[in-house]
């Protein structure tokens, strides 16, 4: 925008609506959040608009979004403002109203498709199990992990989590919300370590097939290998996890590129032990 009366009314309203600190922070924020791996798996109608000369936000950046989501309209619009109620409001109303009425026309919900869903998955590991199961024998072994699980199953049930197997002394376990899963896990991570027993855990989010009411596919393949590179005690997220869970006030620590086997490259962080940033 050029009018000098617009401007000082943007102005005004960024600082009555945040102080310089909380400004920084939400901006830095937005920065590191990198959603490209979710964007194949928007299953939704979707319209992205973008102004040919937007002057905030590259013109490609939109491109490459609407290549990336299934089936999405892409709309490219005359003007220089990011805002769309700026400059010229009417043809971005235009755009949308033609959009909804097209998809209104065309009912593409009523199409069969595989189910599938947007979900965080969860894998947990008991720290050397075999050696721990030798050294206390059959019966206490049998005792102590009868405790681990109804510990697990306790924690599960407190974040809304839906168990989906259970191998041995380990669990598999998906979540509607990725900050819950993660304080699952440090909940979970806690609540064993009570009885002398360390884990380890990996979480990753994606798209899963529903299958007999369980989910699969790619996302939980990645989760297990994630869960496979933790350390005891430590709880891995995949890069993914961690841009989804931007300005919930879990800090994280990079541990760098993990080549993850049959998955290929990804970016691994660890969850802080700490209190939660406010």
């Amino acid at each position: 925008a050029t009018d000098e009366e617009v401007i000082a009314w943007a102005v005004h309203a960024t600082r009555l609506s945040a102080t310089p600190g909380a400004l920084a922070a939400l901006r830095q924020m937005n920065l590191e959040i990198d959603i490209r791996g979710l964007l194949p798996t928007i299953r939704v109608p979707t319209l992205v608009l973008h102004r040919t000369g937007d002057r905030y936000v590259p013109v490609d950046v939109s491109r490459f979004v609407a290549e990336q989501v299934p089936g999405a309209l892409y709309h490219e619009l005359d003007g220089i403002d990011h805002i769309p109620w700026v400059g010229d409001p009417g043809a971005v109303v235009v755009a949308v109203r033609e959009f909804v009425e097209r998809i209104w026309r065309d009912r593409p919900w009523e199409e069969i498709e595989p189910d599938r869903v947007l979900a965080t998955v969860l894998f947990t590991d008991i720290v050397g199990s075999t050696e721990k199961a030798m050294t206390l024998g059959n019966a206490r072994w049998s005792e102590l992990l009868r405790e681990h699980h109804s510990r697990v199953r306790g924690q599960l049930a407190r974040f809304r989590g839906h168990e989906i197997d259970t191998a041995g002394d380990g669990f598999f376990a998906s979540f509607d919300g990725p900050a819950r899963a993660i304080r699952c896990a440090r909940a979970v991570r806690d609540a064993v370590a009570e009885l002398g027993i360390e884990i380890r855990a990996g979480l990753h989010a994606g798209e899963c097939e529903l299958i007999d009411g369980k989910v699969g596919g790619v996302a939980v393949h990645i989760g297990a290998r994630v869960a496979a590179e933790a350390k005891p005690d430590e709880i891995l997220v995949s890069g993914t996890v961690k841009d989804l869970v931007a300005g919930s006030g879990i800090q994280f620590e990079d541990r760098g590129l993990r080549t993850l086997k049959g998955v290929g490259e990804w970016h691994l962080f660890a969850v802080s032990s700490g209190a939660e940033a406010a």
